[in-house]
């Protein structure tokens, strides 16, 4: 089945699994893949602003350039993906495990990391800016030359973490109770 075939059925119908499948350049914007089974599938440069993606399993994924803008991943299994310079503007991320990840160069703009794991996570030259990563577990994360201006820690987890040549730490947003 082509890839676009692929994209029309997602669009349409609620699939649950397409492990290792090649939806590259796909165009999935607002699909609900709520759940599915995503491991070790080929998303390059396809586009899912605005999808549902809550509690689906994206572990292993190729995910470089996708557009993630405003989709929902909350809870998403994102482990050891690549996700190299993606776009997650906007998008929920609480309680999502991205262990491992590659997301060096992406974009996370006002994105919700509350409660994330992104422990060991390659965040390099990442822009996270306003975003909000309270409760999540960064430890031994790289977080080499990312942004993080204006983001907000606080109870976040920096144990190990590369914070070398880290943008805006110094001014994020530390909220007091």
């Amino acid at each position: 089945m082509k890839n676009i075939d692929e994209a029309k059925l997602l669009k349409q119908y609620e699939i649950k699994s397409l492990s290792r499948a090649d939806l590259h350049d796909a165009d999935l914007t607002g699909a609900n893949l709520r759940g599915a089974n995503l491991s070790e599938v080929d998303l390059r440069w396809a586009d899912l602003s605005e999808s549902n993606l809550s509690g689906a399993d994206l572990s292993g994924a190729d995910l470089r350039w996708v557009d993630f803008r405003g989709a929902n991943l909350s809870l998403a299994n994102l482990s050891g993906a690549n996700i190299f310079r993606g776009n997650l503007a906007e998008s929920n991320l609480s309680g999502a495990n991205l262990s491992g990840a590659n997301v060096c160069n992406a974009d996370f703009p006002d994105a919700n990391l509350t409660n994330a794991n992104l422990s060991g996570a390659n965040f390099s030259n990442a822009s996270l800016a306003n975003a909000n990563l309270s409760g999540a577990n960064l430890s031994n994360a790289n977080l080499l030359g990312a942004d993080l201006s204006g983001a907000k820690l606080l109870g976040a987890d920096l144990s190990g973490a590369n914070l070398l040549k880290v943008i805006g730490l110094a001014s994020t947003k530390e909220e007091r109770g």
